[in-house]
């Protein structure tokens, strides 16, 4: 098979059933030579969430496009029943009634979408909040490790000002909401 003949596709899936099918699809790739022959690569777009869980930052991936599974394959008469008809799948993305094949997904749109899944890390929204008042910890930047009380909170930009202790003298600093933990 030419090389060039490999287009991306989009695949709908249900929502949550993202991984499955695209172990299904690898694991047909080791075992069937039917599937070696006319698909390259299956990639599930995601991104990096950063979320403060606890006081600590923890780093999660989060799918980009929830319900899609991104293809590339040469897809012929014969490749196309064998992806339409994975479990879970739902059919392709731009699939209708009225056309037989899928139109591909071109190159500079899967360009962005890899290049997004490269650099892209997202700040989630916390579940904490904070309270003119409270103590709070620095857990990060150059005031690491000292206690103060929250003097002002800003939740549109996500910034507290909080007053900490320093050589006996109250100073006030403006910190973002990831810099600080709850005691």
């Amino acid at each position: 098979m030419a090389e060039s003949n490999f287009k991306w596709y989009v695949l709908r899936a249900i929502s949550g059933k993202e991984n499955k099918v695209k172990e299904y699809i690898e694991g047909a790739l080791v075992t069937s030579t039917l599937f070696k022959e006319y698909v390259s690569q299956v990639l599930i777009p995601t991104e990096k969430v950063i979320a403060l869980r606890g006081g600590k930052r923890v780093v999660k991936e989060r799918n980009m496009l929830p319900g899609y599974v991104l293809v590339e394959c040469n897809l012929t008469d014969e490749c196309y029943p064998l992806l339409r008809n994975i479990p879970n799948v739902l059919g392709f993305l731009s699939e209708s009634k009225s056309s037989i094949k899928p139109a591909p997904v071109s190159q500079a749109e899967i360009n962005k979408i890899v290049g997004n899944v490269d650099d892209t890390v997202v700040e989630a929204m916390m579940e904490e909040t904070f309270l003119v008042g409270e103590r709070v910890k620095v857990i990060a930047g150059a005031f690491n490790g000292f206690e103060g009380v929250i003097n002002e909170v800003s939740q549109d930009k996500r910034k507290l000002k909080v007053v900490v202790t320093i050589f006996d003298r109250q100073t006030p600093l403006e910190l973002g909401f990831d810099q600080v933990a709850k005691e």
